[in-house]
């Protein structure tokens, strides 16, 4: 049975990546919509973006709007400013957040109707030419079919599809990076290993995805708990910035399983960035992975040096997750308690998350099936 394998139609990548890049948008239109976050703008890494505009003689607008978890009335407003300011492209500059954020803006430009008409479908018809800029090195969304917008009116995170979102340009230059503090660097680090790890151990992993991902666990391993403790290591960075790329592609194609399925629900209700939300999941969720697919998990423990090749594949596959636990406390992630969620409250909203959970199908392509009393328990298992 063949395989498809899709990645983003231009990727430039290492250290001045966006001047490299500059002919590859000299082309994409008259007026780009730029989005981004106000901290973005603040820090002046919206300006290199601007000045190279300015030398193409490409109008543009900034669109600062975006948040943490961006929404659908985030995006209303986004639209409203591409056709008022009779934009023709799109340029993402961010975390996933405002490249999520252009993704849906663009697939309404196209498409009419409001981003919620299209939960549950196949987005299908072309965007405006978009680029995609990450300033942190852990979502992916760079080289993804997929954007992630919180409907505010259902209280869920809407997981939106279709090849016609993949950025035709993806520029990863390590540099954007810098500025990223290290809260932000462990979340979304840790988002990128979530990706890499359960794209290994998902139903749908194929031998390119596998590369990819191996890859990237490696790389983040040996580069996160650098970046974090030294936020200007430019080459721990550039390293980083591989490895969310390589678990992009990994991820996009093989996607991914239980901890995204378990983790969009506490983002959504609770608030809590997706990194966090899926590293506090990590140990509970692999825990439970792991006893369906101790060959796969046993790769990724070899691959990183805590297993050894004589071992049998249970003992490597727990050495993996250990090696993640350490990881996440190195990164120092908090506990749900720790983060100021109410016990009571998440207790309550157990049903509904397992429910959101399951509605993703991303915990139906863990290897292990997946019941709902396994979520619900895991859910439980959050607090001890």
């Amino acid at each position: 049975m063949g395989n498809q394998f899709i990645m983003p139609g231009k990727i430039v990548y290492g250290e001045n990546a966006l001047a490299q890049a500059k002919p590859l948008i000299a082309d994409l239109g008259k007026k780009a919509l730029i989005v981004t976050d106000r901290f973005m703008v603040r820090s002046g890494n919206v300006r290199p973006v601007e000045e190279l505009l300015d030398d193409l003689n490409i109008g543009y607008s900034v669109f600062d709007g975006v948040n943490a978890e961006p929404t659908d009335t985030i995006i209303d407003m986004g639209i409203q400013q591409y056709r008022d300011e009779k934009c023709d492209f799109l340029i993402a500059l961010g975390g996933g957040s405002p490249i999520d954020a252009m993704k849906a803006i663009g697939a309404v430009a196209t498409n009419g109707g409001e981003i919620d008409d299209y939960y549950g479908k196949i987005i299908s018809i072309p965007t405006p030419p978009t680029v995609a800029i990450p300033t942190t090195s852990g979502t992916g969304s760079e080289a993804t079919q997929f954007t992630i917008i919180t409907n505010t009116k259902r209280d869920i995170k809407m997981l939106l599809k279709g090849p016609v979102l993949m950025p035709d340009i993806a520029i990863d230059d390590p540099k954007f990076t810098l500025t990223a503090p290290p809260s932000i660097t462990a979340a979304t680090g840790l988002d990128a290993l979530c990706h890499a790890a359960e794209a290994y151990t998902s139903r749908k992993a194929q031998p390119l995805t596998d590369d990819l991902a191996i890859s990237a666990v490696k790389r983040i391993f040996k580069n996160l708990p650098v970046c974090y403790a030294e936020p200007k290591n430019i080459k721990a960075r550039e390293e980083m910035s591989l490895a969310a790329l390589e678990a992009g592609v990994a991820f996009n194609n093989a996607s991914v399983t239980i901890i995204h399925g378990m983790s969009r629900p506490i983002g959504a209700l609770f608030h809590v960035p997706h990194g966090i939300s899926n590293a506090m999941l990590i140990k509970e969720c692999f825990r439970f992975a792991i006893d369906g697919a101790y060959s796969r998990f046993a790769d990724l423990a070899r691959a990183i040096n805590v297993a050894h090749h004589a071992d049998d594949d249970r003992t490597a596959a727990e050495a993996f997750l250990n090696a993640c636990c350490e990881l996440c406390k190195t990164c120092e992630i908090p506990s749900l308690e720790e983060y100021g969620i109410d016990k009571g409250k998440f207790f309550e909203a157990i049903d509904k998350m397992t429910d959101d959970a399951i509605d993703s199908g991303s915990p139906a392509n863990t290897i292990k099936k997946v019941t709902r009393k396994d979520i619900i328990q895991i859910y439980k298992n959050l607090w001890k």
